[in-house]
């Protein structure tokens, strides 16, 4: 099988997935073996609690370091803060985070990472709400070398799709959907959802979606097509559902997480399912539809107190990272040793953080991310 099957293959079974989450296991491994990794994972972070889990691991993965890493070494990964920051579906590398030089005198490395003769870990956040963010970890081991741009540009072709169907698979709240009964199972949940044609005739509609048809708030129906009200937005679904006739790989990065605002205000947002490949298929030979079409109202996403608090003082990821190590780990020496730093250098950063916050004492930080932190406390 030539690259381009190979690719072709794994974007259905990840869409596949998407519906029954027995097969993520396989399809993180294939993923690795497809970007030359060792070992791949999907989970969870909340920057601010320094906590996470993982959902799903690939065979390569060790159990016993998953395990160590949430139990421990999350507080101590130098990488969490600037891969919170860093832009949705935008895979990062280490050394996009850190200086690797910096990288390999942390804790976190010397405990963590070198004991499983890993080097290298590609790092997206495919969704992000507040503080917690929902990643795909790619490792790569001491045998496999750094990542080189032609890695790096086969994560970018299948980030798209981890996107979308970890965003559907959510919105299907993990129900046995099978594929060949799609329609019907999809009838109890809270999101519209649509089976459409590639011309987005509509074939089928759940409850929920007769609803917002009927309220034509967001989208309506024009004899017998699915509009949506936006005629910006209304174009680019209508490309993502002609693109899903000509199969899951010709989707692309379009129709990924599309916002919608409806006419009184309210924000949604879109996602779009392919049904023309895969165990999918059954769905979309069954209604004679190339894609379902699911939507449903956005969660509030305020910025995290990192995020504001960054922005609030126009501190560096550097800074940044130095400040809340100070609140999470303690003095001048503790922080030192778990980012790996000379202490000097932690000064100099601490310097920087206390005038452009016209703090001086280490407790006033604390206080000062304690107040980001509380809505309810009044801003110094």
């Amino acid at each position: 099988m030539d690259s381009s099957e190979r690719l072709s293959t794994l974007i259905g079974e990840i869409y596949d997935a998407a519906l029954d989450p027995n097969l993520w296991v396989d399809v993180l491994g294939r993923a690795a073996r497809f970007a030359g990794c060792t070992a791949a994972g999907l989970g969870w972070k909340d920057v601010t609690a320094k906590r996470g889990g993982i959902y799903f691991a690939s065979e390569g993965a060790d159990p016993h370091y998953t395990r160590l890493y949430f139990e421990k070494y999350i507080k101590l990964d130098p990488c969490s803060v600037g891969q919170f920051f860093a832009d949705v579906g935008q895979p990062l590398i280490t050394a996009d985070l850190l200086p690797y030089e910096e990288f390999v005198l942390t804790r976190f490395y010397k405990e963590w990472v070198k004991p499983q003769g890993l080097i290298d870990c590609a790092m997206t956040a495919l969704d992000r709400a507040t503080t917690v963010s929902s990643f795909l970890h790619l490792f790569r081991h001491q045998r496999d070398g750094f990542f080189d741009e032609d890695a790096l540009r086969r994560i970018r072709l299948i980030v798209p799709h981890f996107r979308r169907a970890a965003l559907i698979g959510k919105i299907v709240d993990s129900k046995k959907a099978e594929a060949a009964s799609l329609a019907d199972t999809l009838d109890g949940i809270s999101a519209g959802m649509f089976l459409v044609d590639a011309a987005g005739r509509i074939v089928h509609a759940n409850v929920a979606g007769h609803v917002m048809l009927d309220a034509a708030d967001v989208l309506h129906a024009d004899r017998g097509c699915l509009v949506v009200n936006d005629p910006a937005v209304h174009r680019m679904l209508a490309e993502t559902f002609a693109s899903a006739g000509n199969g899951d790989a010709a989707l692309g990065i379009t129709g990924v997480g599309v916002p919608l605002i409806s006419r009184s205000g309210e924000r949604h947002v879109a996602n779009v399912l392919p049904l023309t490949s895969g165990a999918r298929r059954r769905a979309g030979t069954s209604y004679a539809a190339a894609a379902a079409l699911f939507v449903h109202k956005a969660a509030l996403d305020a910025p995290s107190p990192p995020a504001v608090i960054a922005k609030a003082y126009k501190l560096t990821p550097t800074e940044l990272r130095v400040l809340l190590a100070v609140v999470e780990v303690g003095g001048v020496r503790e922080v030192a040793q778990a980012l790996g730093v000379a202490e000097t250098t932690v000064k100099t950063h601490l310097r920087s953080v206390y005038k452009k916050t016209s703090r001086s004492r280490q407790a006033d930080l604390v206080k000062l991310v304690a107040e980001f932190s509380n809505p309810l406390v009044g801003r110094a």
